[in-house]
């Protein structure tokens, strides 16, 4: 009966479950503010950590370096905040709260639609800290306000393309600690192999071949010639279609192993 009222569900209603769902996750969110932690203090230690202490062997001088670091560490900032994805999920079915949604007449999708806005809604006040952080370190954005709002959008979109890949790890991983532990292990290799942090010249040459295919190497480089200048037409590109890949591949995914745990 429950599966066929859900069959049954337009897109219309679907779309106002995804809200009130969304809702009652930035509820949560506003009532633990503290959940904002891993994606804007991490962030924010990490860069002061290459700014002050490996700046000035990694670069000619800070100023030069905070221009090239900083949009990076917007990406890394919407790279912690899409683990709350998989994490948030996990602790629903580990509490019980997925049963009560079982039995209400709404689509499923509307369950992972309603968790992954939320989060993207979460990437955007963590993108805004960090970017307020960004300004009291010395970054300056050199371009227009047309090109920093294309910044934005793209790194929104990259992060609800990552909030996919966390949605398929938590339904896939039983406990939330080890949803937490998966989630960092499999964006360790994409961070540090990718130009986030130093240009891939300086990389060996087995590094720099696979920098060069990272999907982060190409939203760092499109933030960068977003904000501070440069090349931008084929990163953009590029993030566009891993974008566009990411979440082709990983949406449904997410939405079968939900269908199939639940």
């Amino acid at each position: 009966m429950t599966s066929a009222i859900r069959a049954d569900v337009s897109v219309s209603r679907t779309a106002r479950h995804v809200v009130a769902l969304s809702r009652r996750n930035l509820l949560q969110l506003w009532a633990e503010p503290l959940r904002l932690v891993d994606a804007t203090v991490m962030p924010m230690v990490l860069s002061l950590i290459f700014l002050f202490l490996f700046g000035g062997a990694i670069s000619k001088g800070q100023g030069e370096y905070v221009l090239y670091l900083m949009p990076g560490m917007m990406v890394e900032a919407i790279a912690f905040a899409s683990r709350a994805t998989g994490i948030g999920l996990n602790l629903d079915f580990a509490t019980g709260i997925m049963d009560r949604f079982h039995a209400l007449p709404i689509a499923r999708s509307a369950v992972l639609g309603g968790r992954i806005t939320a989060d993207v809604v979460r990437m955007a006040v963590a993108l805004a800290v960090m970017f307020g952080f960004a300004l009291l370190v010395g970054f300056r954005v050199r371009t227009g306000p047309v090109e920093v709002l294309a910044a934005v959008l793209l790194l929104l979109a990259f992060g609800s393309a990552l909030c996919w890949v966390s949605a398929y790890v938590g339904l896939l991983v039983r406990s939330p600690q080890a949803v937490g532990s998966v989630g960092f292990l499999w964006m360790i290799p994409l961070q540090f192999g990718s130009s986030m942090f130093v240009p891939p010249v300086t990389m060996p040459g087995w590094l720099q071949a696979f920098a060069a295919i990272n999907p982060v190497t190409s939203v760092c480089d499109a933030a960068r010639g977003l904000l501070v200048g440069g090349p931008v037409a084929q990163p953009v590109l590029l993030s566009l279609a891993w974008i566009v890949g990411l979440t082709a591949v990983f949406a449904p995914l997410a939405v079968r192993r939900y269908t199939r745990r639940s």
